[in-house]
């Protein structure tokens, strides 16, 4: 049976950088940091041959991003504006408050937004980038009228 997502993970060409913006601007901390090279066990569960990695585990209450900078084999780039429309990962969700607020300290901090804060009657939502094109999301639940 299966319960819960425990984590969802990131492959980064920096780490210290995405440690950085997941840390310092949006509030996650470091749980622990592992590294491997020619581990055979971790070739198996990546389906890579000669992998190695440094990886950064963070968690912010119950959620967790796992960060993974491959030293090999040498990663394809990602383009930095690639369209949610591409398949694969598009985006991750934080719940919020005061979004128009966090919007504004992340844009001054030079995070880069699809948009401002669209009101969609709920719930207020924003797209916004990581240094490296990832896409997340901060998302604000209106309360309810009962």
């Amino acid at each position: 049976m299966i319960l819960q997502i425990e984590h969802t993970a990131i492959s980064v060409p920096d780490i210290e950088a995405a440690r950085a913006f997941y840390c310092d601007l949006l509030g996650f901390a470091p749980e622990y940091r592992s590294d491997w090279s020619g581990s055979a066990a971790s070739d198996r569960v990546t389906g890579l041959d000669g992998s190695g990695a440094y990886s950064l585990m963070l968690k912010l209450g119950a959620s967790r991003i796992e960060l993974f900078q491959y030293t090999s084999p040498a990663p394809r780039p990602q383009s930095p504006q690639r369209p949610v429309c591409d398949h694969g990962f598009t985006h991750i969700a934080l719940r919020v408050t005061e979004i128009h607020e966090e919007y504004e300290r992340l844009r001054a901090a030079g995070v880069q937004f699809h948009s401002e804060p669209v009101d969609f009657g709920p719930v207020i939502c924003v797209y916004g980038r990581d240094p490296f094109g990832n896409i997340f999301e901060l998302k604000e639940n209106k309360p309810s009228r009962a």
